[in-house]
């Protein structure tokens, strides 16, 4: 670096010289873009032109409400260099999952204007939008004043930008006509298969290619290792049904609603349906946890790490983290796969988690919090958290395609391939409705009777349309 080069950065750093003036300067003397990054010191630099004022909001403040991931992890590992490309000081509260969404609720329908913008997962939003207590995105988004042409929302994987994105409307589909952006994906999680290379080897059995093929692979596995042959699932929460349930599901071509005459009707007595859900529940009866009814996320990730299960049909970071925990018996034997539940399907269904990022409508710093989200989705922390932290599933295709980040994923066996199979399809496959939340926690206590041979499937699954159909009625939806 030149001494005038340095004099610069120096003046910079005092906020004596404002970015764009910097970066004006810095090209004049012919150093070029990446060079100017690394002057700047800060990851954000090369993502806005010249031409966009990264230090409009200079002085003010926003505060966000974050649950503990390590998607906020990596945003706070990064946040300094927000802060010096923006001049935006940065607050933040953040809380354990187990209490985060109460927080966001309480704060949300109390109208408060303590958090500007917060971590939200999409069906949230159905709540949310409606409601009037988020802002509709596309007012940002579409406003070149507001958004640099860099930022390149075209890059975002379609599937998460119209998962992320509805009418308010019960039945109306993610992304339609007249849709509006609620929230703003940061990453997500596919509903594929990780299994155990190691207990595979031993017992003498291949990836199952569909579900059928799983309950038999599980059913040796549980024989001829112990433990048990695969997990999923089985907590009373609409966090059950989400992963692998709703993703071989949809492969079977069963629907959660239809639409008759603007209505939605229940689909869940369907003869797709049916024929799913009978094999799950065996599976589960044959194979899974002795326990399955306490099983959430975290029990299902911990034995597999353990090499308590075979296999598990969740989400694929879940596999990433426990093969990556240096912590875990199994660490370092674990692969990825792709899986289309139904033999006769040609595509992979996952249905997704999206964590993202949403602004709250009681913000008095809308277009400062606006140029943190942008900043926090951009390609360039996105490279930072994937290359750095533990990003795994980034929301842009030009980070998948990153040659660092490609060499650090494909550590992990089958990580990058199962991507590249799931990624047309992968999008939220429930139809968005404002009792989605009280349905699918009724839905998973309907699966957890089944199990348990208290009620036959078919009979069950009419029962529970017939419930949901009333639900719908009463509220005016059905």
């Amino acid at each position: 670096m030149t001494d005038k080069a340095r004099d610069l950065a120096a003046a910079f750093e005092a906020g004596k010289l404002g970015r764009r003036d910097l970066v004006k300067r810095l090209a004049a003397m012919g150093i070029a873009a990446p060079a100017i990054a690394a002057i700047m010191g800060e990851a954000a630099t090369t993502a806005y032109a010249a031409d966009f004022d990264m230090m409009a909001h200079k002085g003010t403040a926003v505060k966000l409400l974050l649950n503990k991931h390590p998607y906020a992890d990596a945003m706070i590992a990064d946040l300094d260099n927000f802060k010096k490309a923006s001049g935006i000081d940065v607050t933040y509260d953040i809380f354990p999952e187990d209490v985060y969404f109460d927080k966001v609720t309480a704060a949300l329908s109390s109208r408060s204007s303590e958090y500007d913008a917060f971590m939200t997962g999409a069906y949230q939003t159905w709540q949310y939008g409606p409601a009037g207590w988020c802002v509709d995105l596309n007012e940002y988004i579409q406003n070149p004043a507001k958004t640099a042409a860099a930022y390149n929302w075209n890059d975002v994987l379609p599937g998460l930008r119209s998962s992320t994105a509805w009418s308010g409307k019960p039945g109306d589909t993610l992304g339609g006509p007249g849709a509006k952006q609620w929230c703003v994906p940061w990453g997500f999680e596919a509903n594929n298969v990780s299994y155990n290379k190691r207990i595979f080897d031993k017992v003498g059995v291949s990836m199952p290619k569909n579900l059928p093929e799983m309950l038999e692979t599980a059913a040796k596995i549980q024989k001829d290792n112990g433990g048990y042959g695969v997990g999923v699932r089985g907590s009373r929460s609409w966090a059950t049904i989400h992963p692998g349930f709703l993703s071989g599901y949809t492969n079977y071509g069963a629907k959660d609603f239809v639409q008759q005459d603007g209505k939605l009707k229940a689909a869940m007595d369907s003869p797709q349906s049916k024929e799913f859900t009978a094999l799950w529940v065996k599976m589960i009866q044959d194979s899974g946890p002795k326990e399955w009814a306490t099983y959430t996320w975290y029990r299902v990730g911990q034995d597999l790490g353990a090499g308590q299960s075979g296999m598990i049909y969740d989400a694929d970071i879940l596999g990433y983290f426990q093969d990556g925990d240096p912590k875990n018996k199994e660490k370092g034997n674990l692969d990825f796969a792709a899986f289309a539940a139904n033999p006769k399907a040609t595509e992979v269904t996952a249905n997704v988690w999206i964590w993202s990022l949403a602004m709250s409508n009681f913000s008095k710093q809308k277009d400062a919090a606006w140029y943190f989200m942008q900043w926090a989705t951009g390609t360039d922390h996105l490279l930072f958290g994937a290359r750095k932290m533990d990003m795994v599933n980034p929301i842009r295709q030009s980070v998948w395609d990153d040659p660092e980040f490609k060499t650090k994923i494909g550590r992990y066996p089958g990580y990058l391939e199962q991507y590249k199979q799931t990624a047309p399809k992968a999008q939220i496959y429930f139809t968005p409705q404002p009792l989605f939340f009280n349905l699918t926690t009724d839905w998973a206590a309907a699966l957890q009777k089944m199990v348990a041979n208290e009620i036959p499937v078919n009979d069950g699954l009419d029962q529970l349309a017939a419930n949901f159909d009333r639900q719908l009625k009463s509220s005016g939806l059905g």
